[in-house]
């Protein structure tokens, strides 16, 4: 498979994994929305207004999870996967020793064809040290030393 071909696969399996943390989040909300909508006064005291308040606080983490998920989209619209440098930047594939690694978002492993890449932000520990490294240098991370066989 063409390298351009796995950048623009990786790409797009990033985006799925945004869209469906999107997703998630929107329906976990939705759920405790209507959680809270369900619960009703009883003779129990507090129940009502301790559920009503577990509700509130499930839906302001999953607000939370839903706008990290919507900056990681908007980030990863900002990536050129089809570009080619001499240099690590976003939107680079980058082969080392230690594993393939796409700068785009922390979206964590992918599997392509069979082939393990790791898409890491270029925020991430990792990424910043691999940013404009070129193909054939070294570099030392968690007592590990990655070297940098090639830069798609």
């Amino acid at each position: 498979m063409p390298i351009s071909a796995i950048k623009k696969q990786l790409h797009a399996l990033c985006q799925v994994y945004i869209n469906d943390r999107i997703a998630s989040a929107q329906e976990a909300m939705r759920m405790a929305q209507s959680s809270a909508n369900d619960e009703t006064k009883s003779s129990a005291g507090d129940k009502y207004e301790t559920g009503r308040a577990m509700a509130q606080l499930e839906i302001e983490k999953n607000s939370a999870q839903l706008a990290e998920a919507l900056k990681q989209r908007e980030s990863l619209e900002k990536v050129q996967s089809d570009q080619h440098s001499m240099d690590v930047q976003a939107g680079s594939l980058v082969i080392t020793n230690q594993g393939n690694f796409y700068i785009s978002i922390s979206a964590g492993k992918l599997l392509l064809a069979g082939v393990e890449y790791f898409a890491i932000s270029q925020a991430s520990p990792l990424g910043s040290k691999l940013m404009k490294q070129v193909s054939g240098a070294s570099l030392i991370f968690n007592q590990k030393e990655f070297r940098i066989l090639e830069i798609v």
